[in-house]
């Protein structure tokens, strides 16, 4: 039997993938603007955090709609946060610190900011690394959906470490504490219905 839209993982992956490479031609032809760098951090932090909510959202799409290809693309979208996130880690650490490690821990101690982003993406780690079928074998499902639940807290962290860096405009911040709000409250009322004793 076909998998059903069998086009919608590579779809996926390619649509996500393509802000990555767009960024890369644009420092590649100087069309960053004056502070390439900070332009870069700043596009690839919002686009990791919008896929790490976005595969928070699959679950109560399913439970709320009864739609099941958003689990189907669910891990994919942790696996291209993490990327996302990883290749804002390594633009900050390379290019922006040149790897001197001790200006980057002064940095995660002194700066608030950079301290929540950094615990943020230890979360991640983890994550990434037990996203596939071997792993939750090897855990056990139960104790692999307790870990998992570590996602809750390292989305959380990405939006404040959002919310601290901006200084001015907290619009885009702000959308993003509303789109994860409303993930944890659509949550909270689906287990809160399938709890409900039968009348």
């Amino acid at each position: 039997m076909s998998t059903p839209l069998p086009w919608l993982k590579p779809g996926l992956v390619v649509g996500a993938l393509a802000p990555l490479t767009a960024l890369a031609l644009q420092a590649a032809t100087g069309a960053l603007g004056a502070d390439p760098i900070a332009i870069a951090l700043n596009r690839l932090g919002l686009l990791a955090l919008i896929l790490l909510v976005a595969s928070l959202m699959c679950t109560p799409l399913k439970l709320f709609f009864g739609w099941t290809w958003p689990l189907r693309v669910r891990r994919a979208l942790g696996l291209l946060a993490f990327t996302y996130a990883a290749a804002h880690v390594l633009l900050y650490s390379v290019v922006d610190q040149g790897l001197e490690l001790s200006a980057i821990v002064a940095d995660v101690v002194k700066r608030p900011f950079i301290t929540v982003g950094f615990v943020a993406f230890v979360l991640l780690v983890p994550l990434a690394w037990t996203s596939t079928d071997a792993a939750v074998r090897r855990l056990g499902f139960e104790r692999w959906q307790r870990l998992h639940r570590l996602t809750y807290v390292a989305s959380s962290l990405g939006a404040l470490h959002f919310f601290l860096r901006v200084k001015k405009d907290v619009s885009e911040p702000l959308v993003v504490v509303l789109l994860l709000a409303g993930s944890f409250g659509l949550r909270l009322i689906a287990r809160a219905r399938s709890t409900r004793p039968a009348s």
